[in-house]
């Protein structure tokens, strides 16, 4: 039931803000984007750099991780760890990044509950982590469009087996839309502008579209 008295114009807990999430990167690496299979591999790049940008732009936590860096997988690519440079990288041993103290510590330091998780693949190296986080008390978005899985089926029954256990699916779009969610909000506006036109597709062209036929406050 619903108390029209108690109704106001205020936005639910369950969103993200830039002060209650963290998002973490797991395994965006070589080896691990050659058996990518479950979607376009320049696509899941672009989504992960945007993705990337905008945890920078609101000043969001992020924790970046490998898997077995210099004896398989090979370094995290390197358009992302441009995003953060001199940023610490973990790498571990463990596929389940849940496993691995370095990583643990990293996730508990930005203080942050709600964790925004995107990696490869996505029925190993981004369920386990987000079923691990998820039983511990850990509120979980993946952000689907920068994760991939060696199939289509992989991919999207993992994503399926998180969302069963409480996992909350999300795009990369959907985050930087959600952490600004106001377009009145001047310090952030143009920064958001400007992933959006680098990352955001046709969305992009939009943008600059109305930007040059309206003027440069022209909104989302």
């Amino acid at each position: 039931m619903i108390d029209i008295a108690q109704v106001t114009a205020a936005p639910s807990p369950d969103l993200l803000t830039p002060d209650n999430c963290a998002v973490l990167f797991v395994d965006h690496q070589p080896q691990m984007f050659f058996g990518t299979g479950s979607g376009d591999r320049t696509a899941i790049i672009n989504a992960t750099v945007g993705l990337a940008k905008a945890a920078r732009v609101f000043g969001v936590p992020t924790v970046l991780s490998t898997v077995a860096a210099e004896s398989f997988s090979g370094p995290l690519m390197p358009q992302l760890a441009d995003v953060f440079p001199g940023q610490e990288i973990i790498d571990r041993s463990t596929m389940n990044a849940w496993e691995d103290t370095a990583f643990v510590e990293a996730v508990k330091a930005t203080g942050r509950k709600k964790l925004v998780i995107a990696g490869l693949w996505t029925e190993v190296c981004v369920v386990l982590p987000a079923l691990s986080a998820l039983a511990q008390g850990y509120e979980v978005y993946v952000v689907t469009d920068a994760s991939g899985g060696v199939s289509p089926q992989a991919h999207e029954h993992a994503v399926q087996r998180m969302v069963q256990a409480g996992v909350v699916p999300v795009t990369w779009v959907q985050v930087l839309l959600e952490l600004q969610r106001d377009w009145a909000r001047q310090e952030t506006y143009m920064p958001v502008m400007d992933v959006v036109k680098e990352h955001g597709g046709t969305y992009g062209l939009g943008v600059v579209y109305a930007q040059s036929v309206i003027g440069e406050h022209a909104a989302g």
